[in-house]
This record gives structure tokens, C-alpha cells and sequence, in this order.
């Protein structure tokens, strides 16, 4: 396949991959506001950070006023399974695949480009990646930008309310595997748990948010890791 077919049809897969992209983006859009940023701050957010839980997380470190250090290691650590997807996902590429568009490549990979991404038959064609990119990392920051606009003009009460529409994201995105898997409907009882009894126990609840997140983030995975690690067959 050439580069200009791969490009069309990374654009054909992205565009629906966009359209979900931007009605969530919409949502943190109106977290950023609340954590203080301006539309231009948030696109800019959204464009480097290419993550929703990811992002979540960094506005809301943002709005606790946590350090430069809590942020950048909490952001590491909650896109941290973007580094196992590049690994992946460079050995789709043919061996005469220059460093630059490796580079360019996982600077966009996201859980549902990577998921298009691998799914190709044969050597993947970066340029199948720069159009799913070409789509979704635009709409992305887009949508981030008018989630903070729709916040600085509507009521408070409305701002709230629509806040509360990635909660359910969140939901929407934990419950289907936990029902088919019972050591991740195990892992999100635990970590909310956790969560409430880290926020009233005496020492750990004056940690700031960040790090309480980053704690239980890596203790957590580690422990479920140790405990239940993925077969060869999956």
C-alpha cells in the first residue's frame, strides 16, 4: 500500500475515532476551566497529552495546586501503558522504518489508534497513522477548547452538572471488562476503597490528591501484576 492509500484510510478510521474524541474532550473541556485554564491553555494540554484519564488527572492536580513534580509524575504514571503500546506497536513497523516516524507515530498513540493500528494486516504504514492523527488529535484539543469557552459562559449550576458527564465516561469505560474479567472488577472495588480510606486515615489523607493517586496507582497494579499476570495465550 502507498503512503498516499495508507493516509486515506488512517483518515477514514479516524474520523469516527474523532467524533468520540471531541464529545469527551467537551467534558474535561469543562474541568479545565474549573482548574483555571483558558481555552489556548487547553488545546495546548489536550495536544501534548493526548489521554483522558491522563488529562483528568492533570487538571485536577492542577485545580489542588500540587507541584510541577506531582504532575509530571502523575501524568507518567497514569499514561504509563502507552509506553507497552509503542513497544507493541514498533514491531508492526518493517525494519527500514526511519526513526523519525517511529518517533511521530507514538507521539499519537492513543488506546483507539493503537487499537486500529495493530488490527492492520502486514507491515504497518506509519502514514496510516498520521491520518487516523490527522482527525482525532485535532478534534481532541478542539473539543478541550470549547469545553472551557461553553464553561466561562454558562451558569455555575450547569457547569457542575456537565462536569459530572465524565464521571460516567469513566464508568462507562470500567464496567463492561469488569463484568467478563473478575480480577479487573476486583482491581476497581480495591481501588475505590482505597481511594475513601486513603482521603479520612490519619497521615495518608494529608498527602496531596496527586500523590495519593500515584501511590495507589503503582500499588495496585503492582500487587494484581504480581498476583494474576497475563498468560502467553492472552
Amino acid at each position: 500500500m502507498n503512503n498516499k492509500s495508507a493516509f486515506l484510510n488512517g483518515l477514514a478510521a479516524g474520523i469516527p475515532i474523532g467524533l468520540g474524541y471531541f464529545a469527551v474532550s467537551f467534558s474535561l473541556g469543562i474541568v479545565a476551566r474549573k482548574a483555571g485554564l483558558n481555552p489556548l491553555q487547553g488545546f495546548v494540554a489536550s495536544w501534548f497529552n493526548l489521554a483522558s484519564a491522563g488529562e483528568y488527572a492533570l487538571f485536577n492536580a492542577i485545580e489542588q495546586l500540587v507541584t510541577y513534580f506531582e504532575v509530571a509524575l502523575i501524568t507518567f504514571v497514569v499514561n504509563a501503558r502507552y509506553l507497552l503500546m509503542s513497544c507493541a506497536l514498533s514491531q508492526r513497523f518493517s525494519a527500514e522504518t526511519p526513526f523519525f516516524h517511529r518517533f511521530l507515530v507514538a507521539f499519537g498513540i492513543t488506546d483507539e489508534i493503537f487499537g486500529v493500528s495493530i488490527a492492520q494486516t502486514g507491515a504497518l504504514n506509519p502514514f496510516y497513522n498520521y491520518g487516523a492523527m490527522a482527525v482525532a488529535v485535532p478534534l481532541w484539543s478542539i473539543g478541550t477548547s470549547l469545553g472551557i469557552i461553553a464553561g466561562n459562559m454558562l451558569p455555575a449550576m450547569v457547569v457542575n452538572a456537565l462536569s459530572v458527564a465524565l464521571y460516567g465516561m469513566f464508568i462507562a469505560i470500567i464496567i463492561p471488562p469488569a463484568k467478563k474479567n473478575m480480577t479487573i472488577a476486583a482491581a476497581v472495588v480495591v481501588s475505590f476503597a482505597l481511594s475513601w480510606g486513603f482521603s479520612v486515615l490519619p497521615f495518608v489523607r494529608e498527602l496531596s490528591s496527586g500523590n495519593r493517586t500515584i501511590i495507589l496507582t503503582v500499588a495496585i497494579s503492582a500487587v494484581l501484576a504480581y498476583l494474576k499476570p497475563i498468560s502467553n495465550e492472552q
